[in-house]
């Protein structure tokens, strides 16, 4: 079990890095854009919680 927690932690970090770099390499986003991408990494934050929570236990 602990092995696709780990694998499900390194997607959802990689696909947070991505629109991290989406976010600092646009230079014209509008604001629903930005606010899109807010609700993707707060989704993505709270997974990763989440994983971390049962990675501990």
């Amino acid at each position: 079990m602990e092995d696709k927690i780990d694998i499900t932690i390194t997607y959802y970090t990689k696909k947070g890095q991505e629109i991290i770099d989406a976010v600092n390499s646009s230079d014209n986003l509008t604001a629903d854009q930005i606010i899109h991408y807010g609700e993707e990494m707060a989704a993505i934050e709270y997974k990763l919680t989440a994983l971390e929570v049962a990675k501990e236990n």
